[in-house]
């Protein structure tokens, strides 16, 4: 199924038709495929809502540029129209930026927040990270040396060799996204949620490092945080019996 906003068209699947329901937000450049087996095995009691969002999995490329909020309007709306009522929330990575804006920002209303190795949360770059960024922006003042017809070859090689896979792995419609995503800084809005919260990590996780996860800990009141000791990024995937016991307890317990 598609939805379609001003801005953002995305698909989206519905499994299962319990009264209890489930939002999965994974995380960026993840489909379905990476939580089918969450799926299989939650979809008899819970109703399951999952998100490819543009450029991912069966959903185009947006017509222009977008921001998080973007994102995060276009679900709230979506949310809205598929008349869904208090639903469950796992979020993976990028998926936690989403979902920081909706309950934070926004105030969706939500049952409880399950949010594993999530991202949003800008601290101050490392040294190599500093000076590679420096580097660049002195070789690319350079491009005036160039003819014209060489020009933009040598700021693709640039692009190419500075930039970080996700960024190159992109089209270019989408980089400008990309940028305007992980300039945010959404601590603020972690701040604000108020729902009962899980927080899963990774302890070798290093794209969200572990201490993202300590930080989300101490800043939601409501939360608690599992660790898993060998497991990446993809924790969910690393240890994904452990985290659908996880799952299955934490929102089958009822609120006090």
């Amino acid at each position: 199924m598609y939805y379609k906003s001003k801005k953002i068209s995305f698909y989206y699947e519905k499994i299962g038709e319990k009264e209890n329901t489930i939002i999965i937000l994974p995380g960026w450049g993840d489909t379905r495929k990476t939580f089918n087996f969450l799926i299989e095995n939650l979809k008899n009691n819970y109703t399951i809502y999952i998100i490819d969002y543009p450029n991912f999995g069966n959903s185009k490329p947006p017509k222009e540029e977008l921001t998080i909020y973007d994102y995060a309007n276009a679900i709230k709306n979506w949310i809205k129209k598929e008349k869904i009522k208090k639903p469950n929330i796992i979020a993976h990575s990028f998926g936690g930026r989403i979902t920081s804006i909706l309950v934070g920002k926004q105030k969706v209303k939500v049952n409880k927040i399950i949010l594993i190795d999530v991202a949003g949360i800008k601290r101050r770059k490392k040294l190599n990270v500093f000076f590679k960024e420096k580097i660049y922006k002195l070789l690319k003042k350079s491009l005036f040396l160039f003819p014209k017809n060489k020009k933009e070859k040598y700021k693709q090689k640039l692009l190419k060799f500075f930039s970080s896979k996700d960024y190159n792995d992109i089209p270019n419609i989408m980089k400008k996204t990309f940028q305007n995503i992980i300039k945010e800084d959404l601590r603020e809005y972690y701040k604000r949620i108020k729902i009962e919260t899980l927080i899963i990590w990774g302890e070798k996780d290093i794209d969200t490092p572990i201490k993202d996860g300590l930080y989300l800990k101490k800043s939601i009141k409501n939360s608690a945080l599992i660790t898993y000791k060998d497991a990446t990024h993809f924790s969910y995937l690393d240890y994904p019996i452990q985290t659908l016991r996880i799952i299955e307890s934490f929102f089958d317990k009822k609120n006090p």
